[in-house]
């Protein structure tokens, strides 16, 4: 009989409580897969790998997160699917490192709720927290923002699946995670320059930074060798055993994973970062416009493809000349933004667009910024507010910098506030 009446409910009711019933604690299962430390050979944390109710369709993960996202619970399953893996990890009782995936639509969309249930777990379970690289391309600044709020309840960020996209490792220096885990494709193609080219850019960001860099898939010694010729400092695969519900002991290096917030710049502006940092100068708009153009110039050359982002205090200041740089520029570049007063969301094709208040701090600056996995370079002026002067003409206090501490804090305080503007 209640299968009967199960089977007149709509259809959308019965998806409905289907979700219901699997999101339920005790439903979904974690599996456990061992992250090694490449020198030492120990196991120093584990990646929490989501399986559905046994015996259904959604057992394994693909099926299970492709319906949850076609039925519009996938941040449920994320939310579900953390307490499970977190439950397991402290039911061991030992001190444990446990890497969480969670979708980007989690994380900008219910950012509070996600950080609050990481941040109600057993004291001795350290979380990082995996995004895919391909939600930094759709969302930077929400993506930043999340990332900080996680951050601030101690959990550390793995970027994952890096080297899909070789775009996107623009995005590493932006996000600053504490651990980058290379696509296990990368593996299997070390004798491919562009597959150096993507090793050495995370190369330089692991050694700039401390970062760990993960290797994925690793099944054989001669995989393990090849780890260790792309960068890696951990290894990850079937090499050390197919995953297990119940987790393994570790390791226990709480400093090693430990968060490291980006902090102040995202409240400041760029020329707030830069100012109280090097000497300011001052010159006419129209001797600084070739320097605007040499940031783009250097952009448009750099062998990696890097983001650029501009204030350009009013909308009107985007000229339809520099309108087709900018769009010339989006269709080389993975993320090319524009910010002023009344800034339409498109102002060109392929660049995102910005508007902003008349009385946001950075209407009144004209920042271009720079930034790619090896290299970085900022001009960043404020208007000094005269009157009565031809456009050209108009003052302004300015820095140019290469430094790429500076570059990169000048990309966190444009990138970073986008999302609450």
């Amino acid at each position: 009989m209640r299968d009967d009446l199960t089977d007149r409910l709509p259809e959308d009711q019965r998806a409905h409580d289907a979700w219901d019933s699997v999101l339920v604690p005790g439903a979904l299962r974690t599996v456990h897969q061992p992250l090694v430390d490449l020198t030492s050979g120990r196991v120093v944390g584990l990646e929490a790998l989501l399986r559905g109710p046994r015996g259904s369709a959604w057992e394994l993960p693909l099926p299970l997160l492709a319906a949850a996202r076609a039925a519009g619970r996938a941040a449920d399953l994320d939310l579900a699917a953390a307490r499970s893996s977190l439950a397991s990890a402290a039911a061991s009782g030992a001190p444990t490192t446990l890497f969480v995936n969670v979708e980007p639509s989690t994380l900008s969309d219910r950012p509070a709720e996600l950080a609050g249930v990481l941040a109600d777990r057993a004291p001795q379970v350290q979380v990082v927290v995996e995004l895919t690289e391909r939600a930094l391309a759709a969302d930077p600044a929400a993506v930043l923002a999340g990332a900080e709020r996680l951050r601030e309840v101690g959990c550390a960020i793995a970027l994952d699946d890096v080297g899909v996209e070789p775009e996107s490792l623009a995005f590493i220096p932006l996000l600053r995670p504490e651990v980058v885990k290379l696509d296990l494709g990368l593996l299997r193609t070390v004798e491919d320059p562009a597959t150096i080219t993507v090793a050495g850019a995370v190369r330089a960001y692991a050694e700039a930074t401390g970062a760990e860099v993960v290797a994925e898939g690793v099944e054989t010694e001669d995989d393990l060798a090849r780890a260790l010729v792309v960068g890696a400092t951990l290894g990850q695969g079937w090499h050390w055993g197919r995953p297990t519900e119940e987790p393994r002991p570790t390791g226990h290096e709480p400093e090693r994973f430990g968060p490291r917030p980006v902090g102040e710049a995202l409240c400041a502006t760029p020329f707030d970062v830069v100012a109280s940092r090097l000497r300011v100068h001052r010159a006419p708009k129209r001797l600084l416009l070739p320097l605007s153009r040499t940031v783009e110039l250097a952009a448009e050359q750099s062998r990696i493809p890097p983001l650029l982002a501009s204030t350009f205090q009013h909308h009107a200041q985007l000229t339809p000349h520099t309108a087709r740089r900018y769009s010339a520029l989006g269709s080389r570049l993975p993320f090319v933004a524009a910010l002023g007063v009344a800034m339409p969301a498109a102002p060109a094709d392929g660049v995102r667009g910005w508007s902003l208040r008349e009385d946001d701090p950075l209407a009144s600056e004209w920042t271009v910024v720079m930034l790619g996995p090896h290299e970085g370079v900022a001009l960043v002026a404020r208007d000094c507010g005269e009157t009565g002067c031809a456009d050209g003409d108009r003052p302004f206090d300015f820095v140019v910098t290469h430094d790429r501490d500076l570059v990169t804090a000048s990309a966190h305080a444009l990138v970073g506030q986008l999302g609450g503007r």
